[in-house]
């Protein structure tokens, strides 16, 4: 048959019969392999359904009807077909017991975790701290927990926390949390990040508002109370006022601190007692108070109320003191040792005194046994024996020996100076708290190391110097003292080239250092501990046009200056600004008025108004002087009490009566019975509690002088 436009061929139709029958085959096979059928190109017919030219017999299906399809590759889909080779459908399922089950067949799952924030767990943690450190008002604990997490760049935000939650709470911890602030300031949280701490603080001002009606006024007391206690610089508010918005709630905080708190007078009592300052003592208060209870305690024996009046205290970061000074009367009364011991069992089995303070009130101890010595021979002795007792009654740390131990073997050249400078800090930190200048001139003897002596000066200014005007006062003061007694002036000139060279440095941390060190140089020149000479020495030590040349330019220019002397000595603000002559005068005035027919209650008025504690060894010599003199022994009324009142401390008076031992011979030209008084005022002394019975022992040493029985 010709070949007609529309049909297939004869040779056509057998090329797809063999096709056909081919792909029948293939449906009734899902597992043929793939190259078992040959590609054809097949032409359509006009009008046909077949597949379009090019496209590979393997991807045709032929239907039941007749006509072809075309379906997915691979044999997927499709009316028809059995689907995808390796294709599987919702039913079909992996047995795990079938010996061929391979785990890595089984499909894959995404498994949601959650990843932790170091800064969220941080801000948790920091609030279990706060709300137990409100519940216990335990100072020592907070920061031991503080440190124990471990991540100091989070700082500025326990800062802000604990402000924050202070806020919007009782008068009670808000001023908690300014005291604990100021003990965690510089030991556990650096002065910058408070800084940064207050500054997130003024930024949230407006979200605190919302919450916290008075939110401004609070915050800017905080601000104040911050400043106040010396933990945030007087030029932080300026800066921060600069980089806050105008009308932010942060900028009135600023300002009302300023404006209602800092400018006002007598603003820093104010604002101490401005939350009833519950928890707010003096360190000579507290000690005043720990002394009289534990006096108290042994003459009632009354264990109970001992440690009811320890925990009434409410300082329980301070309960060393409790330890320390509970085995000192121990030992100066040994009748009255087993009470103590019992006491401080009981207090640390009642958890009173922590085992951390148990371990400070010892090692605080152990540092002045030498001091201690001095009036009770057997000190060492005795302390040492009751070292095991404490630890076998479970109520000292079995660590303390341990430490004990480690410290004796101590003998390299770094760790001498490390373990120097921190005894020198310890040192100073009790004299800024004790204004006892005889006192830190045995304890700098004791140490033993005149070559650190530079060490130590640039540590007692760098100290006072991110302090109170009182402290920078009582600084410039003990460098004339230390100069007559035991500094040399090599010494003082080298210990300032110290703090010199390292100006730039204690910069970063005290805005105002550079202005602060030029007036510690000038006020050494008035004070003649050095002289203007030195400066030129000291400048010619220095690397040209560094800070530390430039503040002697300023040193240079202030002692230049009119009347340079009379301001200098003022520089402070004047604190104790004195001179040794005019402090006697003053000394000799207020005892011949009150020997006149004075008031005692006055008489120690005026020797508090002088402000010279470190000197009352001059109040005691010249009192004792005066009742030889005057045959008047109402003048030891006023020492009884002067120590009553803690007036005039257990040292002084002992400086005092020495002072008086020494210069006996003297006195007796002027006063023939003068060391007959003298015994029959030691023994007065004693019998009254104000001298230590040990005296008597040393002042028979003198040959004039017999003991006292």
């Amino acid at each position: 048959m010709a070949s007609n436009e529309g049909f297939l061929t004869e040779e056509q139709r057998e090329v797809l019969k063999i096709a056909s029958q081919n792909m029948d085959v293939l449906s009734s096979s899902p597992k043929s392999p793939k190259g078992s059928l040959p590609e054809y190109h097949i032409k359509a017919p006009a009008g046909g359904k077949v597949p379009a030219p090019g496209v590979g017999v393997k991807h045709v299906r032929r239907s039941h009807s007749g006509k072809y399809i075309r379906v997915k590759k691979d044999g997927a889909g499709g009316k028809g077909t059995w689907g995808k080779l390796l294709d599987t459908d919702g039913d079909s399922h992996i047995d795990r017991n079938d010996p061929n089950y391979d785990s890595g067949e089984e499909p894959y799952q995404l498994v949601g975790s959650t990843v932790s924030d170091p800064l969220d767990d941080y801000k948790k943690s920091v609030v279990s701290i706060i709300e137990e450190y409100f519940s216990t008002g335990d100072v020592e604990l907070a920061a031991s927990d503080l440190g124990d997490l471990g991540s100091s760049d989070y700082h500025p935000y326990f800062i802000k926390r604990l402000v924050s939650m202070a806020m919007d709470r009782h008068d009670k911890e808000k001023e908690m949390a300014s005291v604990l602030l100021s003990a965690l300031y510089a030991d556990v949280i650096s002065p910058a990040h408070i800084r940064d701490g207050f500054f997130m603080l003024l930024e949230s001002a407006d979200d605190l508002a919302v919450d916290i009606l008075d939110a401004v006024d609070i915050l800017a007391l905080f601000l104040a109370r911050a400043v106040v206690d010396d933990i945030l610089p007087p030029a932080f508010l300026a800066r921060a006022r600069k980089a806050l918005s105008e009308s932010s709630k942060g900028t009135q905080a600023i300002q009302t601190a300023e404006k209602s708190y800092l400018s006002a007078p007598h603003h820093a009592e104010l604002v101490e007692k401005k939350w009833g300052g519950s928890t707010h003592f003096t360190v000579e208060e507290v000690k005043k108070k720990i002394a009289y209870l534990l006096r108290e305690y042994v003459e009632n024996g009354d264990t109970f109320e001992a440690c009811r009046c320890i925990r009434q205290l409410g300082v329980s970061f301070f309960h060393h003191e409790v330890v320390k000074r509970a085995l000192t009367l121990a030992m100066e009364i040994r009748t009255a040792e087993p009470l103590i011991l019992k006491l401080l069992k009981e207090a640390a089995e009642e958890g009173l005194i922590s085992s951390s303070q148990m371990v400070k009130g010892f090692s605080r101890l152990a540092e002045s046994l030498d001091d201690l010595a001095l009036d009770i021979p057997s000190a060492k002795s005795l302390f040492e024996s009751l070292i095991p007792r404490a630890i076998s009654e479970g109520w000292l740390d079995a660590s303390f020996m341990k430490s004990s131990e480690e410290d004796a073997d101590v003998g390299s050249k770094d760790e001498k100076l490390r373990r120097y400078k921190e005894e020198a800090v310890t040192i100073i930190h009790e004299y800024f708290l004790s204004d006892d200048i005889p006192e830190l001139i045995r304890s700098l003897e004791d140490l033993g190391a005149p070559e650190y002596n530079p060490v130590f000066l640039k540590r007692l200014i760098t100290l006072a110097m991110d302090r109170k005007n009182r402290e920078k006062e009582m600084a410039s003061v003990l460098l004339s003292a230390l100069h007559i007694e035991i500094f040399s002036t090599e010494d003082i000139v080298n210990g300032f080239v110290m703090l010199l060279e390292s100006a730039e440095d204690t910069a970063l941390d005290i805005l105002d250092a550079s202005n602060e060190l030029a007036l510690f140089l000038a006020r050494a020149v008035i004070d003649d501990v050095l002289a203007p000479l030195n400066l030129e020495d000291i400048a010619g030590r220095l690397v040209p046009n560094c800070t530390g040349s430039e503040t002697v330019r300023m040193a240079r220019s202030l002692i230049a200056a009119r009347h340079a002397g009379e301001r200098l000595l003022r520089c402070w603000g004047g604190g104790t600004g004195w001179a040794v002559e005019d402090a006697k005068d003053k000394i000799q005035k207020l005892l011949e008025e009150y020997e006149s027919g004075g008031v005692v209650s006055e008489a120690c008025q005026c020797i508090r108004d002088l402000g010279m504690p470190f000197f009352n060894h001059e109040v005691v010599k010249k009192a004792l002087v005066m009742a030889m003199e005057k045959k008047n022994d109402r003048i030891l009324d006023l020492l009884q009490e002067c120590f009553n009142v803690g007036l005039i401390t257990i040292n002084q008076m002992t400086k005092g009566f020495s002072r008086i031992k020494d210069s006996l011979d003297d006195l007796a030209l002027d006063i023939p019975n003068a060391s007959k008084k003298f015994i029959s005022y030691v023994e007065h002394a004693q019998k009254k509690g104000w001298l230590l019975p040990s005296f008597g022992s040393s002042a028979g040493a003198d040959s004039s002088v017999p003991a006292a029985s």
